[in-house]
């Protein structure tokens, strides 16, 4: 494995220096492309999908769980497999606590194709208590896969991918505003990084005061 050159600290300092410039260079970058990515167009969503969750059947519309914004992934979880996707685990373990996101409007939640009797006993297992929903008999992860040029196809139908849809809601009319998948996903996992996603991004909470997460109302 090679090492980093060992130098002084005045040379550190210097190529330290630069590459900050080059950091702050990204972050605006980033924050433009945000900035840009909250512009795009939506497309109203029209199938009534019912999920099953753990208190019954669910519509998308009850994702959101009474917030304006709705952030799900996709988590690749097929109807025969025993458990979960390794890399979509490792997603959701560097997914923070759900407080800070639903302070700002918006809920999250997991879908598999999977049915709801595997999706229980492997998210015990991993001790997660966000909401996890099964979408076996809908058509919702194939709608949501088939519009990008990078989409796996086998028999001509989609093969299910790692990925994060966001949904904007305005009463019950239900609109999709984004999605990302792959190593789209690399970054991606605390709540600021998932608002950057959304459509009305960081909805300030207390002036965007970040608060202890028992701290926030309901």
């Amino acid at each position: 494995m090679s090492l980093p050159e060992i130098v002084s600290r005045e040379r550190w300092r210097a190529a330290r220096a630069e590459l900050l410039r080059k950091e702050k260079a990204l972050m605006r970058a980033r924050d433009a492309l945000s900035a840009e990515r909250r512009r795009l167009p939506m497309v109203e969503v029209d199938p009534d999908y019912v999920f099953e969750g753990g208190d019954g059947k669910a519509t998308l519309l009850d994702l959101f769980d009474g917030r304006p914004q709705l952030v799900v992934h996709h988590f690749m979880f097929a109807p025969e497999w025993e458990a979960g996707c390794r890399c979509c685990a490792a997603f959701l373990d560097q997914v923070g606590h759900l407080a800070h996101l639903r302070a700002r409007g918006t809920s999250f939640a997991a879908v598999s194709r999977a049915p709801f009797t595997r999706i229980l006993p492997f998210k015990a297992r991993m001790g997660w208590t966000l909401p996890w929903y099964s979408s076996g008999h809908t058509d919702f992860d194939r709608d949501f896969n088939r519009d990008f040029e990078a989409t796996i196809v086998v028999d001509d139908e989609p093969v299910e991918r790692p990925g994060i849809s966001c949904f904007l809601r305005e009463h019950d009319r239900v609109f999709h505003t984004y999605s990302v998948y792959d190593r789209g996903l690399d970054g991606l996992g605390p709540a600021s990084s998932l608002l950057d996603l959304t459509a009305l991004g960081r909805l300030p909470e207390g002036g965007d005061r970040l608060r202890y997460h028992d701290e926030y109302e309901d």
